[in-house]
């Protein structure tokens, strides 16, 4: 079967790619039949488990939400998605309590979390992607930048790598100084520095 549009870039735009994803998940009804219409259906925006106690659904179904597929988990956090509190509980508490010790709160709901997210991420009243700016140096692995030359790259512990539709490729120099355009939410940056423990592809290291 050939690729069909349902991946998920680090900018948080769905593309049609033979990448592998290693998480799936959902940002509620966006297709019509096999097509994307629009770019999202609310504030729910998760990201799943393959697989779950056995369950199997047929994708592009008629008024169900539509999955989408991201090639690691920093991906998914780039994009503005969060874990899923029924397929990926362990997780997604993992998360919250993060999100409470990176924002110095109580461990939030999951409404709160989506309210706050979905701010962070888009422009209100378009589907625009928002970007905020970051000193190099407060930078968590895990984070995705987008370079001068508009290419998403992650940070890793000595350097940055590269995304692209094909995965992690080329490696540049992790800056020391100055500040990077950061692509990932400001929330799911202070729960990357509070310590969730993210899975990166292993080609990005």
């Amino acid at each position: 079967m050939s690729p069909q549009r349902n991946r998920v870039t680090p900018t948080g735009d769905i593309i049609t790619t033979a990448l592998r994803g290693a998480w799936t998940g959902n940002r509620g009804v966006l297709h019509e039949g096999h097509d994307i219409v629009r770019f999202h259906a609310g504030d729910l925006w998760i990201t799943c488990a393959l697989e779950f106690r056995g369950r199997w659904r047929e994708q592009w179904l008629p008024r169900r939400w539509t999955h989408l597929y991201f090639h690691d988990e920093a991906v998914s956090f780039a994009a503005g998605h969060r874990p899923c509190g029924e397929c990926r509980h362990g997780a997604y508490q993992t998360y919250r309590q993060a999100w409470a010790e990176g924002l110095g709160c109580a461990p939030p709901f999951a409404r709160e979390m989506n309210r706050q997210l979905h701010g962070e991420r888009i422009v209100r009243g378009t589907h625009l992607r928002r970007h905020h700016a970051m000193p190099w140096r407060e930078l968590p692995v895990g984070t995705f930048v987008l370079g001068a030359d508009g290419v998403p790259a992650l940070v890793t512990e000595e350097h940055l790598t590269c995304w692209s539709p094909s995965g992690y490729a080329a490696r540049l120099p992790l800056p020391r100084t100055g500040t990077a355009t950061v692509l990932t939410p400001p929330s799911s940056v202070a729960v990357l520095r509070a310590g969730y423990p993210v899975q990166i592809d292993a080609a990005a290291r």
